[in-house]
Formats: structure tokens, sequence, C-alpha cells
């Protein structure tokens, strides 16, 4: 029997300093101001607590300019998470600010694509363009927790948990997954980066990393249909997600999204 699930985004980092080409192929305004937001999730109900993605820490944030508010894991702690206690962590997929926490979680095992560790150590990584969004030492790490048994390989759709389920997306990357959520208020979608921002999939505008633009347009379908509402599909990226759904209490950088938005979501 499928359980329901209390969903929340935790922010820890943001980049201010990029324009609109930095996040849409052709599209006619190339110069003004667009904003990205860097989040993890966090699924929980009455039995169990699981994690989305883990982030990146202060180093990787020094060597790609782009410096963390709060460390994932002290975010998580300020709600009341230790990274001890996490025995469950969804990773999308491999780049650098969805899987640079591998190692701060000793106890979790990992549900990942096939699709995406075979993308991340295969030839597609001779390419400096497709290998820039990932980080060579988070892709051994997850390399070393599939030697101990902590990496469960999933290859389209499957389950986590019930009411909670993975769908295999590409695009982006080629094991990119969405996850799709039971809420009181039906299926929520975490699309993560198959749709960075509401605008990808609400007015169909690529984003420029991309490893098969055929695949991130199906995608948006996709993550569509995987909500009960065009309002539960999240983006990963978008700070539209902090000014829509209610703030946590006593916490400024996490928000409730099984709740719903304030409003429809109109771009």
């Amino acid at each position: 029997m499928e359980e329901t699930w209390r969903v929340y985004a935790l922010k820890y980092a943001e980049r201010n300093e990029r324009v609109r080409a930095d996040s849409f192929i052709f599209d006619d305004d190339h110069a003004s101001p667009h904003a990205m937001d860097y989040f993890i999730w966090v699924a929980r109900n009455n039995n169990r607590t699981i994690l989305i993605d883990t982030g990146y820490d202060a180093a990787e944030g020094a060597r790609r300019g782009r410096p963390v508010l709060r460390h994932p894991v002290e975010a998580l702690k300020a709600i009341g998470i230790a990274p001890e206690d996490i025995d469950t962590i969804v990773i999308t997929h491999l780049h650098y600010d969805h899987a640079g926490g591998l190692d701060a979680f000793p106890k979790a095992v990992f549900h990942l694509q096939a699709a995406e560790m075979a993308f991340a150590t295969g030839p597609c990584m001779c390419h400096h363009t497709l290998q820039m969004p990932y980080t060579a030492e988070h892709v051994c790490q997850m390399i070393r927790h599939v030697y101990s048994g902590r990496v469960v390989f999933h290859e389209g759709e499957g389950a986590v948990a019930p009411g909670m389920t993975l769908h295999h997306v590409g695009g982006h990357s080629r094991g990119l997954q969405a996850v799709r959520v039971k809420t009181e208020k039906g299926y929520l979608c975490l699309a993560s980066d198959a749709a960075h921002y509401y605008e990808n999939f609400i007015h169909q505008k690529s984003f420029p990393i991309v490893d098969s633009i055929e695949d991130m347009h199906n995608g948006w379908n996709t993550i569509q249909a995987l909500s009960s509402h065009r309002d539960l599909v999240i983006p990963g990226h978008d700070p539209l997600v902090t000014r829509h759904f209610p703030a946590m209490d006593n916490i400024e950088f996490g928000w409730r999204l099984d709740v719903g938005p304030h409003s429809s979501i109109e771009i």
C-alpha cells in the first residue's frame, strides 16, 4: 500500500550573476539577469526519512567559483536530521551540485540509474563539454560505494519506498531521473534537472547543458504526467519555488512542497 509523504526543499547555494542565455537556448532575451538556486530535497513520513540529492560542499564551491550559503549537512541538521540517520538517498544524476556529498552519509544506500553510472564513466567523458558538470572525485566515490554494496541501480522505473518511485528521463544527463512522491495533495514530481526552471517545461525552452535535446523535450511531458497537477512539478533550480511555496517554521532556507503552492504558477 502506498504511503503519503511530506516533502521539503532546502536551499544551500545560489548564483545571481547569471543571465538568461545561461538558462535557455535560443531565448529572445539573452542578457537579462536570471538567478539560480540550489536545493536538496527531503521526503519524510512517520516511518522514515529519504534524502534526494546531496548538494556540494564549500571546497567544491571554491573550485567552481560558486560558494555555498550553508553546507547541505548543516541544512539537514537544522531540521533535526543527522547524516548518520539517513539510510536511503536518491541521486537524480551525478553532476557536482547533486552528488557532491556522497561520503557525508556513512549508512546510506544510494539509488541511481545504471545509465548515469555508465555515462559518467564511459567514453562521453572524453569530451570536455559533457565532462564539465561532473567532478571526477564524486564519480569515484560512487564507484567505491558500488564496491561496498551501497548502490541500488535502476533501469527506467523503480521503487524506493511505498509511495515513492523513480523514473528515467535523460536529456540533461544520460541517466537523469525524476522522483514521484505520493502526498496528501496527490502525486508530486521532483523534476530535478529535467526542468531547471518552470519556463523549461511550461514554455518548452531547452537548458544549454544537454546530452539529448530530444530526450529533454520528451522529459517535459514525462514530469507533468508523473504529477497530479502541473503545480506539483518541482523544478530543480528555480527561485520561484521559494516564492510560491510556504516557508518552513523557523527555517529561513526551507520550504514545504507537499502542501502545494500558495497560488497557481503562471510563467
